[in-house]
């Protein structure tokens, strides 16, 4: 399969639905978009894209938004997708719906990997695909500080702010330790408990809120 590790401009994402947690607790006082928020879904939202999910925004002007799904796997690994990398069996993560031919990079390498953008702290995107992949090779890089990612989540035009009006997510600033978690299916739980409060109590919510 022909896989391009580039970077992207924003798309369009499917709508989410609409969203209970209004009703159950106070939201105005979540973090505003930006670059390295982390958008936290609605434990009743059911798009299969987004069910659960934690999306790390590196990106977000008056023309779109765009992020990365942090606690999906790919059903594929990178020697899969990338042909010339049979060596590495890395796990790849699913980023998001938006130009599903693009593989993607977060890392915390600026010095060893030229080209990145900084979104936090000692956290980049992207970069010299090509030196990373050297890197990895010859054992310099962490395999822990660097993850890959097919596709990635976009918003176009006032989208996201509509969701966030619909309070289909929340928000809190990005850490380190939450998105290169050593555990990613656990990421969307420790979002949450990163919120604290009273936050805590929706990691326990059912999908379905009649069953609640």
């Amino acid at each position: 399969m022909g896989f391009m590790a580039i970077g992207s401009e924003p798309g369009r994402i499917f709508s989410t639905p609409f969203c209970y947690l209004a009703v159950l607790l106070n939201l105005d006082n979540m973090e505003s978009p930006a670059p390295g928020i982390l958008l936290i879904a609605d434990p009743f939202l059911k798009d299969p894209n987004f069910m659960r999910t934690v999306v790390f925004l590196c990106e977000h002007q008056d023309q779109g938004s765009f992020g990365f799904v942090l606690n999906k796997n790919y059903d594929y690994t990178l020697n899969e997708l990338v042909s010339g990398l049979d060596d590495l069996k890395l796990p790849v993560y699913h980023g998001g719906p938006v130009q599903m031919d693009t593989i993607h990079f977060l890392h915390q390498y600026p010095d060893k990997i030229v080209g990145g953008y900084e979104i936090i702290d000692g956290v980049y995107w992207g970069g010299n695909f090509e030196t990373a992949i050297e890197l990895i090779r010859s054992g310099e890089v962490d395999l822990t500080r660097i993850r890959f990612y097919i596709g990635y989540s976009g918003w176009g035009s006032g989208q996201l702010a509509d969701e966030l009006k619909e309070k289909s997510w929340l928000t809190v600033q990005a850490s380190r330790r939450l998105i290169f978690h050593k555990r990613p299916d656990d990421i969307w739980k420790d979002a949450l408990r990163h919120l604290g409060g009273e936050y805590e109590i929706m990691i326990n919510f059912p999908i379905d809120p009649q069953l609640n």
